[in-house]
């Protein structure tokens, strides 16, 4: 299992766009399966949750300041600047510009936490950022709505709540208590459901992309969508780790600034776009979905190179 775990993580950032692209060419066949996506998630949540103690969780929380900036990354700086993009390239097509925003308005990632769990980040602040992020979104979505587009939107609360509580609260708890009743089995159990998590994660991207194809037209547009959403989805990469280089954290919290401020909640994003807008606002937050993975398994490999010089530069100094 830790030989087949090995395999899949080093090669993460081929499989998920091959994900997609199995996606888009068996829509038909997959979309079919959308409802299993929900579990997908829960059960990657609880793999990622394996090695969380619950002491940490508290110390994390006596120390909530990186929580904090972490939350005005994701809820504050990338709005506004996806707000900021999106005027410059789409000022003459608000549908589009207003899915760019939904784009990035939307809570961070559940699964950022599987990466975070890869690439060894500190799993009790993600998970307070996720928990956190995800009961304020009912609150910070409609009034960014607001803000920006100007759009009363009534997001149902109920259902998003219920749906979030289950893929994220749920099995993150039920993570922890494993590690609790099981501390010294906890690394063998770890082992053992590690590659299934990542089979998982290919899994939902690739049924993601299938319920994505009927709005995917290949042209000009497109592209130009497809590359602004990849510029500000980048940029949120760097500038969590530029923010928690300057605020000098430690390189797990790096690591959680990283992917928490790169990824997203896609699924609340496309409810919303494709309930409350025209089909044109979903164009955005669907292409952000396509390559989401990919991004976070290109910077999750370009990461240790940067740790690598910032240790360098340390012991110059």
């Amino acid at each position: 299992m830790n030989t087949l775990n090995l395999f899949l993580q080093k090669r993460l950032a081929f499989l998920t766009p091959l994900s997609v692209c199995i996606g888009l060419l068996l829509a038909n066949q997959l979309h079919l399966f959308v409802s299993i996506v929900p579990w997908m998630f829960a059960f990657i949540t609880f793999a990622s949750s394996l090695g969380i103690q619950a002491n940490k969780l508290k110390t994390t929380l006596m120390r909530p300041f990186p929580i904090i900036v972490s939350l005005l990354i994701i809820q504050c700086i990338m709005p506004c600047l996806a707000y900021s993009v999106g005027h410059l390239a789409f000022s003459t097509d608000p549908f589009t510009l207003t899915g760019l925003i939904i784009a990035f308005i939307i809570p961070t990632g559940v699964v950022s936490m599987m990466w975070v769990s890869i690439y060894g980040g500190n799993l009790s602040l993600s998970i307070l950022i996720v928990v956190i992020n995800t009961l304020l979104a009912p609150l910070f979505i409609p009034l960014s709505l607001f803000l920006f587009i100007g759009a009363n939107v009534e997001i149902p609360i109920t259902d998003v709540m219920t749906s979030l509580i289950w893929m994220i609260v749920v099995p993150s708890l039920l993570g922890m208590f494993v590690q609790y009743l099981s501390y010294l089995r906890t690394n063998a159990i770890q082992t053992t459901v590690a590659p299934f998590s990542k089979l998982a994660l290919c899994i939902v991207i690739a049924i993601n992309s299938a319920v994505a194809a009927p709005v995917i037209l290949f042209d000009i547009e497109l592209l130009m969508i497809a590359i602004v959403v990849l510029f500000v989805a980048s940029f949120g990469y760097l500038l969590g780790i530029a923010v928690a280089k300057l605020c000098k954290y430690e390189k797990d919290v790096m690591i959680s600034f990283m992917f928490h401020s790169g990824m997203r909640n896609i699924s609340v994003g496309a409810t919303i776009a494709i309930l409350y807008f025209p089909a044109k606002v979903s164009v955005p937050v669907v292409i952000g979905a396509l390559f989401q993975q990919s991004l976070a398994a290109i910077f999750g490999r370009m990461l240790p190179l940067f740790l690598e010089k910032e240790d360098n530069k340390t012991e110059k100094m």
